[in-house]
C-alpha cells in the first residue's frame, strides 16, 4: 500500500516538473510569463478591446455580461429618478391631485430602477409608462434604447465568439502521448499518432515540428530557445492531408537531422523539446485552427513501432480501432543512426518495456491482438 502511494507521490512530483519544463504542454498551452513589459503597453490591450474580450477567461466574460447591464441599469435609474424628481413626481414632493407625471408610478428610486429595467430588456408590464409631458424624458428613452441595443451586440458577440473559438476544435484533434523511433521504408524514423475524434474533415491540413533546446555559438553566446525546423510527412507526402483517418507521422532521420547524433543511451539523456504543430481547416465552420503537443526525450522511446489500427469490415466498411491508438510492438532497431546506415545487423531489440512510459507494450506474435488491414 506504502510502495503504490509513494510511486503515485513520485508520478505526480515528476508530471510537474515535466510541465514546469515544458514551453508546450501536451495539450498544446505555452508555458511562458512576460515581465517587466512598460505600463503604458497595456494601454494597447485597452486599444485592443475585442481580442481582449474575447481572450479573457470565461468568469470575467460573466462577470461583464452581469456588471454591463445591472449598471447600466441602476445609472438609467438614476436619470429616470432625477427627472422624476425634476417634475415633483415622487412621494415625499407631495405632488397635487391633478399633477400630471412624466412617468407613470415613477414615485422612488426603486420604482425608477424597475422603470429603466423593463425600458432597456423591453419587458413592458404595463404599471410604468411615459407621457409625453416632458420632452428629456423621450430623449433619454432613445438614449437608453440605443445603448441597451450596443450592449446587447457586443456581449452577444463577445460569448459567440468565444463559443466559437477554432481552438475549441483542436480539443478533438489528439497526439499520441508518445514518439517512437524504428526502421521505416528502409530509414530510421521519428513517428508519431494523430487523430481525428471528430467525422469532419480538417482541409488542407499541415504537419510540421520545431527542436528546441539551448546552444552555444562559436562566439560563446548561449542561445536558450534555438529552434530547428523537423519536417513530418506521411506515406502520401507532407502537405495537404487526407485527414479523414488517424495518421502516422514520421520524420526521416538523415545526416541533417538533429537526431541523428543521438543513440539508444543518451537520447534520454539530451535536454530539448520536440514540438509538433499541425495547422488546418475545419470543414464544418471553415475556421482555421492550429493543434500543438510536445514531446521530451522521456517521452521518445527508441526500438518500437505504433501497432496498426484501421481495419475493414466484412460489409466493404473501414473501421478504426481507437483500443489500439496507444499500443506499440518492439521492433529490432539500431542503436543509432550511423549504426543503421553503416552497420549492418547491429540491432536494439527492447522487450522488456520499462522504458514505455504511457504505452501498452504487446507481442506481436498474439494473433488476437494484431489489427488487421
Amino acid at each position: 500500500m506504502f510502495g503504490s502511494l509513494n510511486k503515485r507521490i513520485q508520478d505526480c512530483m515528476a508530471e510537474r516538473k515535466s510541465r514546469r519544463t515544458r514551453l508546450v504542454t501536451k495539450d498544446g498551452r505555452c508555458n511562458i510569463e512576460y515581465g517587466n513589459i512598460k505600463y503604458s503597453k497595456h494601454f494597447a490591450f485597452l486599444a485592443d478591446f475585442w481580442t481582449t474580450f474575447v481572450e479573457i477567461r470565461w468568469r470575467f466574460v460573466l462577470f461583464f455580461f452581469i456588471a454591463s447591464f445591472t449598471l447600466s441599469w441602476f445609472i438609467f435609474g438614476l436619470l429616470w429618478y432625477w427627472i422624476a424628481r425634476s417634475n415633483g413626481d415622487l412621494t415625499w414632493q407631495n405632488p397635487p391631485p391633478d399633477h400630471t407625471a412624466c412617468i407613470d408610478n415613477v414615485v422612488g428610486l426603486t420604482t425608477a430602477f424597475l422603470y429603466s429595467l423593463e425600458t432597456q430588456t423591453t419587458i413592458g408590464y404595463g404599471g410604468r409608462a411615459l407621457t409625453p409631458l416632458c420632452p428629456g424624458a423621450v430623449a433619454l428613452l432613445i438614449i437608453q434604447s440605443l445603448v441597451g441595443a450596443i450592449i446587447n451586440c457586443f456581449m452577444c458577440g463577445v460569448i459567440l465568439s468565444k463559443i466559437s473559438l477554432p481552438k475549441k476544435r483542436a480539443k478533438t484533434i489528439t497526439f499520441s502521448d508518445m514518439a517512437v523511433i524504428s526502421p521505416k521504408n528502409g530509414s530510421l524514423c521519428l513517428s508519431i499518432r494523430v487523430a481525428n475524434l471528430r467525422k469532419t474533415l480538417m482541409i488542407g491540413s499541415q504537419i510540421y515540428g520545431k527542436l528546441l533546446r539551448t546552444t552555444n555559438t562559436p562566439d560563446g553566446e548561449t542561445i536558450i530557445m534555438d529552434q530547428v525546423n523537423i519536417d513530418f510527412m506521411v506515406d502520401a507526402g507532407k502537405d495537404n492531408l487526407f485527414f479523414v483517418c488517424p495518421l502516422t507521422l514520421y520524420h526521416v532521420i538523415e545526416k541533417n537531422s538533429p537526431f541523428f547524433e543521438m543513440a539508444v543511451d543518451t537520447l534520454h539523456k539530451q535536454e530539448f523539446e520536440l514540438v509538433v504543430f499541425l495547422e488546418g481547416t475545419a470543414e464544418s465552420t471553415s475556421s482555421s485552427c492550429q493543434v500543438r503537443t510536445s514531446f521530451i526525450p522521456q517521452e521518445i522511446m527508441w526500438g518500437y513501432n505504433f501497432l496498426p489500427i484501421i481495419s475493414r469490415s466484412k460489409e466493404g466498411k473501414y473501421r478504426v480501432d481507437f483500443s489500439n491508438f496507444s499500443k506499440v510492438v518492439p521492433v529490432a532497431t539500431a542503436h543509432c543512426s550511423y549504426c543503421f546506415h553503416n552497420i549492418k545487423g547491429h540491432h536494439h531489440h527492447s522487450r522488456d518495456g520499462n522504458d514505455n512510459q504511457g504505452f501498452e507494450v504487446i507481442d506481436i506474435n498474439d494473433p488476437q491482438n494484431v489489427t488487421k488491414m
